[in-house]
């Protein structure tokens, strides 16, 4: 799911109808299971996008120190790299990469949507005093204490 849909899909569900506090209060158990099932399979996809990024990065060392054969750089679809990378330097060549720089931006975009979906189900722990707090206030707007 894209964080704009993740965006537009909270911004309906966070709104409460405060002439309907009672039902609203019945919503949270729902609104919390959707949302926590979004957040697992999203936590779920940045693991797997952070195991991806790992063997990327092996597969990177192993291209710029020259030790793929013509085979595996088939495989990947890669040519092969023609300069000589001392080891020290092969970090400084696998940071500037496009396949690793792709990678990393893939992964913060995902940790962006893990991070949004958690505070929607910490907000959603808290919306049960919200709830409380708007019936108190109508309490006591309307002389009822």
């Amino acid at each position: 799911m894209k964080l704009e849909e993740l965006f537009n899909e909270w911004r309906k569900d966070a709104k409460i109808d405060y002439s309907e506090l009672a039902k609203e209060s019945l919503r949270i158990p729902e609104l919390h299971s959707k949302y926590y099932q979004m957040f697992c399979a999203e936590r779920m996809l940045l693991k797997k996008k952070q195991v991806e990024y790992k063997k990327l990065y092996r597969q990177k060392m192993e291209y710029y120190e020259g030790r793929l054969n013509e085979d595996e750089l088939s495989e990947l679809g890669w040519e092969q790299f023609d300069l000589v990378v001392i080891k020290k330097d092969v970090p400084i060549y696998i940071e500037g990469d496009d396949d690793v720089i792709t990678s990393l931006i893939n992964i913060q975009l995902q940790q962006e949507k893990v991070d949004f979906l958690k505070s929607i189900i910490d907000n959603l722990n808290s919306r049960g005093y919200q709830i409380k707090n708007a019936i108190d206030f109508l309490r006591w707007s309307q002389g009822n204490t």
